[in-house]
């Protein structure tokens, strides 16, 4: 894998001939017109593919690892090569990826019912759990219905488990604490829900659940731990799995509606996967940054693995940025927009992508038909490289996506380089 970054004068048939990889081949991967013009700061994920050498008078090993990019060792080891003062002229040379791969992850991937099933069926294959957001849960125990069924279908037609995700969200609005703390505080309405999640599970062939409870009041702390409790005896000894989202908290003590109440060591204990929310530092109401800055990310992490078992936790990664209008005003709403048509947008503006090396993010700015300016955060090859490289930094359990409604052909260009993904059906 060859992360390019676009610089002037540059187009895909140039990229193609330094590379030595086809033009339509580029295209494809990265889901791109030929004949669309690039935008400066706009980065190309190159596949290598296996490539062939043909050893030519006066090469070396040496020279010919410095011309693709990789090393004496892994030509040596592709090729069998002992003793690398032995090659001759005319021997060909298979010239392995420069990238190796880090091992292999679990990767869950958030859905809403009403996704394309184009989208998804492209998805699934870099999946091992699919998320299907969400039951609302009501305060008598019970849940609205969401039509399911031919997302997990597809699911089990790629050998992705389908998780069934309960939340605090009310009818049409946000996480509600009031809601959570009647469910966390009644022992009845948690029998009659935890019920009715078992009767669900099973007719809808789940293989597991997924709790996202929300701004929990900080007194229902215990109550929420108690109700894993209640869910882990009763979930398990049928062969379900457990996972829960939390809040990216960097202390035990960190104050907040949305923290107090998720308490890293017990969800650790009790639970098979722990979702760590890592974004939304950039946010629709808040001013203008990177969605996922990584020394934020990263602060998360270091406190998340003293709490909880590494290989439990999946780093949760934005597919999304946000447009913001310049100059901020506190308030003020950012409009959400895709990876894909954060480029777009930079190239109709004409604006030059640049990158953040401390966020570890890519933004540019350009002025809207009102004259205001305009300034957007999002995601690139290199910003997915760097998060993702992160897992295996800490020896984490993989990643989780919110959301795969929108495909990034780049983020999973890169991922699969990086790491297999691990299918458990």
């Amino acid at each position: 894998m060859i992360i390019h970054v676009v610089r002037a004068g540059d187009s895909l048939y140039s990229i193609s001939r330094r590379y030595g990889v086809p033009v339509d081949r580029i295209a494809s991967d990265n889901e791109l017109n030929v004949s669309e013009s690039l935008v400066i700061g706009q980065t190309i994920v190159v596949m290598e593919g296996t490539r062939r050498h043909t050893v030519r008078a006066g090469e070396s090993l040496y020279s010919i690892a410095r011309q693709y990019g990789t090393t004496v060792a892994a030509i040596q080891a592709a090729n069998q090569i002992a003793n690398p003062a032995m090659i001759r002229p005319g021997m060909v040379l298979t010239i392995p990826s420069r990238t190796d791969k880090l091992g292999t992850i679990d990767v869950n991937g958030y859905s809403f019912p009403n996704i394309s099933m184009d989208v998804l069926r492209k998805t699934l294959p870099y999946l091992t759990y699919l998320s299907i957001f969400s039951y609302e849960v009501k305060p008598d125990g019970s849940f609205r219905p969401i039509n399911d069924e031919p997302l997990i279908a597809a699911a089990r037609e790629a050998n992705v488990a389908p998780l069934m995700v309960i939340t605090n969200l009310r009818e049409g609005g946000g996480f509600d604490s009031d809601l959570a703390k009647t469910i966390l505080t009644n022992e009845q309405v948690q029998d009659t829900l935890i019920n009715n999640i078992i009767e669900n599970l099973r007719a809808k062939n789940y293989t597991g659940l997924d709790i996202d409870f929300e701004y929990v009041y900080p007194e229902n702390r215990e109550d929420y731990n108690n109700f894993l409790r209640k869910v882990s005896s009763r979930l398990r000894p049928l062969g379900y799995s457990i996972t829960t989202a939390l809040a990216p908290k960097t202390a035990a003590d960190q104050p907040g509606l949305l923290y107090e109440a998720h308490d890293y060591p017990v969800h650790g204990a009790l639970v098979d996967h722990v979702i760590l929310m890592t974004y939304e530092w950039g946010y629709t109401f808040g001013p203008p940054m990177a969605v996922a800055p990584i020394t934020e990310v990263r602060k998360v992490i270091n406190y998340a693995i003293s709490a909880i078992p590494r290989r439990k936790i999946l780093m949760g990664i934005p597919n999304y940025g946000y447009d913001w209008a310049l100059p901020y005003v506190e308030g003020s709403r950012a409009a959400t927009i895709s990876n894909v048509g954060a480029v777009d947008l930079a190239r109709r503006e004409g604006a030059a992508i640049q990158y953040d090396q401390t966020a570890q993010a890519p933004f540019f700015n350009y002025y809207a038909d009102d004259g205001r300016q305009h300034v957007v955060w999002f995601d690139d090859a290199r910003s997915m490289e760097a998060r993702l490289r992160l897992v295996n930094q800490y020896n984490l359990g993989g990643v989780s996506y919110w959301t795969i409604g929108r495909f990034f052909p780049q983020n999973w260009l890169v991922l699969s380089s990086l790491y297999d993904v691990r299918k458990v059906l």
